[in-house]
């Protein structure tokens, strides 16, 4: 196995690099106390008995995203406000930067051996990942906390599977396959762990061959997992739902769309959006097979530079291996989220790094990536404060999707809660404007009464 990664002399240190990180992400993460309940958070925490003690955590069992459920129980004992939630949310996002830049620099190391500056490389990954406003959604948003627990504990288990190089790699590789165990218990799309690990050793120079042959134990795992995941009876009903919500080869055609929204919205231009006013296509025309060939290209190029360009590889592949749980055969409500690029950030993320690191003008270099840490960190902050009362949420979703009849209900519901019963009624009939047989906004407008 190779040696760890080194620094380069007169980049600083790991300790000087997380710290950035760290203060980084806490400034534009400072408004998350003010944060409140959104959408979803009120099914999966407020009401939910299961997650206010651990008595009733207990008594759910065995059931679904169980570490994930035991974090909402340990908030709801310290307090059942929001605030809480949410730091405990941004102290997740901090932890998992902090992973993805001891990651970077060992990565880069073997991915990239001639970079001139591989820890400057690591800063503007973990940078990137930490500040990207796409990732509020699984921060501030509590129900998206599977994601952000998920990704946190697989990447706590790469970085396991890194420190196995450095010696004890049995104790190192049984700490990888127990925070595989904590991953699938956070969220049941960790499932990707044992394909990340094949991606690194291949990106590393191992033969396929042999890096399957070295993560056999992993797959086996997954295995079991995965039997264990399907014994669990809500996990079963969350499979025919999904099944029943579209056939996998129709969803597949649709995801199509999802992917190319996520890469030209939220990551490329960070046009952020709550609800995306996405619907699953009828019919195949031009542009879906444009954007297949798009795609293809993408996966094409992942694949050609594994072996000349090892960093512009891994870092493809893993984004389209992090998409994979959320944009494959099985259907979901919602074809698309912000919160689904959250793991998958980090390939994106690394290949920028890369690319500022390979500047020759390092002056150049230092400032646009502290410009592009302006930028990302300011437009983060500014999102979270959308998440300070359902209206503000909600208002920002239809200036992002005007016509999405169901963002305008769920809007007029906020306003209703409220107390601005005039605000709704104009809501309630702007969804109706847009969808006439949208039976919420119709039955919400209805019990409002006359004027």
């Amino acid at each position: 196995m190779s040696a760890p990664a080194v620094p380069s002399r007169g980049e600083g240190g790991f300790t000087g690099m997380a710290w950035g990180v760290l203060l980084a992400t806490l400034a534009a993460y400072a408004a998350v106390p003010g944060t409140a309940f959104q959408y979803d958070d009120f099914r999966v925490v407020v009401v939910d008995n299961d997650v206010h003690s651990w008595a009733g955590w207990w008594a759910a069992m065995p059931g679904m995203r169980p570490l994930t459920k035991a974090s909402y129980v340990a908030n709801w004992i310290v307090s059942p406000q929001p605030a809480g939630f949410a730091i405990a949310g941004a102290a997740i996002h901090a932890a998992s930067s902090l992973l993805v830049l001891a990651l970077a620099r060992r990565w880069l190391a073997a991915f990239a051996p001639a970079l001139p500056r591989p820890g400057f490389a690591a800063l503007a990954t973990a940078l990137v990942f930490a500040l990207h406003p796409a990732q509020t959604e699984a921060v501030a948003y509590i129900a998206g906390r599977s994601t952000a627990l998920s990704t946190m504990f697989t990447l706590a288990a790469l970085l396991a599977w890194e420190r196995a190089r450095d010696g004890s790699p049995a104790a190192w590789r049984a700490a990888t396959m127990l925070l595989f165990v904590a991953a699938m218990g956070a969220r049941e799309s960790a499932w990707t762990l044992p394909f990340a690990l094949v991606l690194v050793e291949v990106a590393r120079g191992e033969r396929m061959r042999e890096a399957l042959r070295r993560t056999l134990p992993f797959w086996l795992l997954a295995l079991v997992l995965a039997a264990l995941v399907l014994a669990i009876a809500p996990y079963r009903q969350l499979l025919a739902t999904s099944l029943a919500i579209r056939p996998p080869l129709d969803n597949l055609v649709a995801q199509v769309d999802s992917v190319v929204y996520l890469v030209t919205h939220p990551l490329m231009t960070l046009r952020l959006n709550f609800d995306p006013d996405l619907v699953a296509r009828e019919s195949i025309d031009g542009a879906w097979l444009a954007k297949v060939a798009m795609l293809a290209a993408l996966l094409a190029l992942g694949i050609a530079q594994m072996r000349r360009r090892p960093w512009l590889g891994f870092g493809v592949l893993w984004f389209l291996l992090a998409l994979a749980p959320t944009h494959g055969p099985l259907a979901r409500y919602e074809l698309a989220n912000d919160r689904q690029l959250y793991l998958a950030i980090v390939g994106p993320a690394l290949v920028a790094g890369v690319l500022l690191a390979s500047w020759s003008a390092r002056r150049v270099a230092n400032v646009a990536l502290a410009a592009l840490a302006v930028v990302l960190g300011a437009a983060t902050f500014v999102r979270v404060t959308d998440y300070a009362s359902e209206v503000r949420l909600w208002e920002a979703t239809v200036r992002a999707s005007p016509g999405n009849a169901r963002a305008w209900n769920n809007l007029g519901h906020a306003w209703q809660v409220a107390g601005d019963r005039e605000q709704a009624r104009a809501a309630y009939e702007r969804a109706l404007a847009i969808d006439p047989q949208h039976r919420k906004a119709r039955g919400n407008l209805d019990a409002l009464g006359a004027r």
